[in-house]
């Protein structure tokens, strides 16, 4: 049985996932755009890129961008994307508990649905998950009061998710992926058909993407050179190590 009654609205989908993909697409340049080499060297690991001989700044600046966009990219599309997707497929609406995303009431069977939005199944640790279970109980006890039946939910936008049966009972199900959307749509094709309501709105982005990409790149190699970099070109390893590991002075 679909959450979602009424049929899924399609002008409805592809205008929440044209609005999430422009919300995506501002955040992520505004991040490439302000991305210091600075900031990133602070994270990485120099032993790292002495030990496989890197001897070019264009070299490690390629790798540690790529890898920084890579993930913002993920969390900032994990962030603004599935949430709007999932409340226009629900057809719910934004919820006001913590640690719940979405709340849909459903008059006909007296029930609320408490819908937690996660990403990818690999979200949680032990802490996050028991938090996620506290935050089911405490909206719970604001759904008594209207004395509807609860069905707590934390659907994972893509990826699979096993259900063992194994460890201790929870209050809430889990579904990840096409069983996700199944849930929320009734459409057990829905997954796959969230690429098709993109459409070609992704390749509007791309120009931008690149330009900004490209000049991150130039920028994060001359302050390399700037500040680990000796007169004659040479990487002075001494320097970038003081500064990812040493004293502040």
């Amino acid at each position: 049985m679909a959450i979602c009654k009424h049929g899924v609205d399609s002008k409805e989908i592809e205008r929440a996932i044209g609005n999430a993909l422009e919300e995506f697409y501002t955040s992520l340049l505004s991040k490439i755009d302000t991305i210091s080499i600075g900031d990133i060297m602070k994270r990485k690991n120099p032993y790292l890129y002495r030990a496989k001989a890197i001897e070019s700044a264009a070299e490690i600046v390629d790798s540690v961008l790529s890898a920084t966009v890579s993930s913002s990219e993920e969390t900032i599309f994990g962030n603004c994307f599935f949430e709007p997707l999932a409340i226009a497929a629900s057809g719910g609406n934004k919820a006001l508990a913590e640690g719940v995303d979405i709340m849909v009431e459903d008059k006909e069977s007296n029930t609320i649905y408490a819908i937690a939005v996660k990403s990818g199944p690999s979200v949680f640790n032990a802490d996050s998950k028991k938090r996620q279970e506290q935050n089911f109980l405490a909206a719970q006890k604001l759904v008594q009061q209207a004395k509807a039946r609860f069905e707590p939910i934390i659907g994972y936008s893509y990826g699979k998710k096993r259900q063992t049966g194994k460890g201790r009972p929870t209050i809430y199900r889990e579904l990840a992926g096409q069983a996700f959307w199944e849930e929320l749509t009734g459409d057990r094709e829905f997954y796959i058909k969230i690429i098709g309501y993109m459409g070609k709105k992704p390749e509007i982005y791309l120009e931008k993407y690149r330009e900004s990409y490209n000049k991150a790149s130039n920028r994060l190699v001359k302050q390399f050179i700037t500040l680990f970099c000796d007169a004659d070109g040479g990487i002075n390893w001494d320097k970038l190590v003081k500064f990812n590991s040493g004293y502040d002075d």
